[in-house]
Formats: structure tokens, C-alpha cells, sequence
């Protein structure tokens, strides 16, 4: 099986005048492939709550069916990091498109086949699977941008391309719409987007290529002339898992900061939007529109401020992470006091601040992984950001789920709040032990560059 997945191999250098025509092409080409292929993903992750005012209509209850949706983010979190191991020793094109396929197939037989909806137990299987197979979309598209973008350019592509989640993820309500009236049957909503994500599949699988050395170019360090820290040829030979695992990531402290950092920082993430409703409901008095359409504000916000955040990582403070992540963090603290204290009945002003932290905090969600991918060599990419994913999924998100609402139900929301803010202030905490080591880093890569230069 893992032969399937097998880099590609180098490819003899192209002449040296069709060198730049053919990087510019590829660039645009990899990532329009990675960008709809994430897309994608977002078709097959986020369409069974959709279904489930139907499912409740046959009989299952709203704590049953939240069980069984907890299997997806709990597979997630895992595959995202176990998986993200075996991408870096992967073809990038291949892992990605095979794991939507696999997704998306796991959707088709949900819908397609009565037995997949017969109990919660095989539902919680079959999301665990879809689940897994999920995890296998994210580590290929870092691989692809670490080894086809430069260190002072990934924060802005990262940043465009993290919106792929925001466009898959809107547009499941109007497929699932679509399906309904083109199929007349609520099953469509499983079998239908899944149907459109092979498609996108394929798209991915024809524009995709691994690395630039794959179709006979330069590494993007010798042809951007941007090389981080420590660079050399070593940094182009594919690891074994081992090496990844004990030489890059596990003995990396850098990493486990940020990874701690991102904990805390899903946690704020879902603390506020998973509770939001229920907040604005009981505590500020909001009716079901009111608090439906914030909800809304809260995930669309998210978009300018990711792009704002990876342009201020790469054009202002040169590749460096941290900064940029401290300040939306500290933003997103001074927001959700705001959100927290203002009294009941100023609306306008509840909405500000969840759009302000909507705005502010899907910013830190994308940078972190950014970080993780800079913190170690292209190779170790997946692995990198995979555990700082297991972090925000298993850590951050779950904690959010479960223990926000068993610290209100004993403390009140202003104990909840205590936790979300303390959570800020951790996540500030545990990305500045990272700041001095990026500082260090840049210098030491312009004197890189220099030395090159001079060469």
C-alpha cells in the first residue's frame, strides 16, 4: 500500500530559460489542485449535520447523534498527526486525492446503503472512518506548499489557501439543497456531495505535482533564493519515519510550544463558536435569528482576518510567526471580555465582538501550522503540523465540547469565560517562548542569503 504513495522521483534539470516559465506554472497549478481538493474534503466532513434534523426524524436522539459526530473529530485528530507521518514520505498528488476518494466513498455507502444509518454504533464507525480518511487532506497540502513556496511567502499562500475550508464548508448548505430537489430523498445529502468530492478528486490528482525536483526544477530555495536556517542538500532527501519522528519533532521544543499554544487556542475557537448560541440565548437574551445570524458572522469574519494575519507574518515581520500571532491573540482577549461582560440587550455590541473575534481568531488557527512547517525540515512538514493538530483537536476542541459546558453548569457562564480568557493568555504565554528563536532564525538566514549572494 505504501508503495502507492511513494514520492516521485528527480527528474533531470530543465534547461536554465525555461526554469522560471515552468516554476510559474507549476506554482499556480499545485495550488489551485491543493485549494479545491481541500475544498472538498469540507464537502464530505461537514454534510452529516445536515442530515441529522432527518436522522432525528427516524427516531435518533440529539445526545445519540452528537456521540456518533464525535467520532470524526476524534479520528481526525489522530490521522491528521499518523498520517501526516506517512505524507511526508509521500507523493503529495497521490495521498491527497486518495484520501478524498476514500472520504467521499465513505459518504456514498452512508447514503446509498440503509444499513449505514441503522444505529449509532455504525454510524460512529463509519464517521471514525471518514474521520481518518479526513486527516489525510491538510499534511499533503503542507507538503505541497513547504516544498513549492519559500519561508517569507508561506504565510500569505497559507493564508489564501486555508480559505478553501470557509468555501468547501459554505457550500454543503446548497448542495444539500440541491440534492434534495434533484433526488427527492434526504439520503442525497450523504451519497450527492460525495459524488461532486470524486470529482474534485480528479481535479486535484491532474494539477497537483509533488515537488519541484519531481518535474525537473530547482528547490524552491535555490530559485526563490530564500533559504532558512541551517539549509542544505540534506533538506531534499526524503526521512524515514523514524528520523522524522526523533530527530525533528519529538526533541523539537519550538514545536511542542506552539503545540501547547494551539491547544489553547482551538480551545477559545470552539469554546466561543460551539457556545455561542447557548450563550447569547440564556445569558443575553438573543432570539433563535439573532444568535443564528452571529453564528454566521462569526465563520465568514474569519476570512479577511486569516489573509490580513499571513500578509503581516510575511511582508512585516519577515517570516517570523509569533509576532503576529501575539497580537491577534491579545485582540481576541480585549474581544472576548467585551463579548463577556457588555450587558444584556446591546445587541450591536454582542455582535461586534464575535465578529471582531471570528475576525481575529481563525488568524493564529492557520499561523501556527504555518510555524510548525518552519520549525523543521520540508520532510517532517506533516508530522509537524499534524501534532500541533492532535493538540488543538484532542486537547483544545474536545476540551471545549465537553468540559465548557460541566464548568457552566456548576460555575455559571462567568466560569466559563474565566476558563476561555485564561486559555488567551496561555496561548500568548506558550507561542512568546518561541519569539526570541524566530528572531535568531531570521538573522541567521539573511546571512545565509548574503553568503549565497556573494557566491
Amino acid at each position: 500500500m505504501f508503495k502507492l504513495f511513494q514520492p516521485s522521483p528527480h527528474q533531470t534539470l530543465l534547461p536554465k530559460d525555461q526554469i522560471d516559465k515552468e516554476y510559474r506554472s507549476n506554482r499556480i497549478k499545485v495550488f489551485l489542485g491543493i485549494f479545491i481538493g481541500y475544498a472538498g474534503y469540507y464537502l464530505v466532513r461537514k454534510n452529516f449535520s445536515l442530515a441529522m434534523p432527518d436522522l432525528i426524524a427516524q427516531g435518533y436522539s440529539k445526545a445519540e447523534l452528537g456521540f456518533a459526530l464525535s467520532g470524526v473529530s476524534i479520528a481526525y485528530g489522530i490521522s491528521k498527526f499518523l498520517m501526516g507521518n506517512i505524507s511526508d514520505r509521500s507523493n503529495a498528488r497521490i495521498f491527497l486525492s486518495v484520501g478524498l476518494v476514500f472520504s467521499a466513498l465513505t459518504m456514498i455507502f452512508m447514503g446509498l446503503v440503509p444499513f449505514a444509518t441503522s444505529s449509532i454504533l455504525i454510524m460512529f464507525v463509519l464517521l471514525f472512518i471518514n474521520g481518518w480518511f479526513q486527516g489525510m487532506g491538510w499534511p499533503p497540502c503542507g507538503r505541497v506548499v513547504v516544498h513549492w513556496y519559500s519561508i517569507k511567502e508561506r504565510g500569505t499562500m497559507m493564508s489564501i489557501w486555508n480559505v478553501a475550508h470557509n468555501v468547501g464548508g459554505g457550500l454543503v448548505g446548497p448542495i444539500a439543497i440541491l440534492a434534495v430537489e434533484i433526488f427527492a430523498d434526504w439520503q442525497s445529502k450523504f451519497y450527492f456531495p460525495g459524488l461532486i468530492a470524486l470529482v474534485l478528486a480528479a481535479v486535484a490528482y491532474i494539477l497537483v505535482r509533488d515537488t519541484p525536483q519531481s518535474c525537473g526544477l530547482p528547490p524552491i530555495e535555490e530559485y526563490k533564493n530564500d533559504y532558512p536556517k541551517n539549509y542544505s542538500e540534506e533538506h531534499e532527501k526524503e526521512l524515514s519515519g523514524k528520523e522524522i519522528f526523533f530527530k525533528y519533532v519529538f526533541n523539537n521544543r519550538m514545536l511542542w510550544y506552539i503545540a501547547f499554544a494551539n491547544a489553547f487556542v482551538y480551545l477559545v475557537r470552539y469554546g466561543i463558536l460551539d457556545w455561542s448560541p447557548t450563550f447569547l440565548k440564556e445569558a443575553k437574551g438573543f432570539n433563535l435569528s439573532e444568535s443564528g445570524m452571529a453564528y454566521f458572522l462569526y465563520e465568514y469574519a474569519g476570512i479577511p482576518g486569516t489573509l490580513i494575519c499571513g500578509w503581516l507574518s510575511d511582508k512585516v515581520f519577515k517570516g517570523r510567526r509569533a509576532p503576529a500571532t501575539i497580537i491577534y491573540m491579545v485582540l481576541v482577549t480585549i474581544a472576548v471580555l467585551v463579548y463577556w461582560k457588555n450587558p444584556p440587550g446591546n445587541v450591536w455590541i454582542d455582535n461586534a465582538a464575535l465578529i471582531a473575534i471570528g475576525f481575529l481568531i481563525y488568524g493564529p488557527v492557520m499561523l501556527i501550522g504555518v510555524q510548525a512547517l518552519d520549525l523543521v525540515p520540508k520532510k517532517a512538514a506533516g508530522t509537524a503540523a499534524g501534532l500541533t493538530g492532535l493538540f488543538g483537536y484532542m486537547g483544545g476542541a474536545l476540551f471545549a465540547n465537553i468540559s465548557i459546558g460541566l464548568v457552566v453548569d456548576r460555575w455559571g457562564w462567568d466560569g466559563g469565560f474565566e476558563v476561555i480568557v485564561a486559555a488567551c493568555i496561555l496561548s500568548i504565554v506558550f507561542t512568546a517562548f518561541t519569539w526570541n528563536r524566530e528572531k535568531r532564525n531570521l538573522v541567521e538566514a539573511n546571512s545565509h542569503k548574503n553568503e549565497s549572494i556573494e557566491v
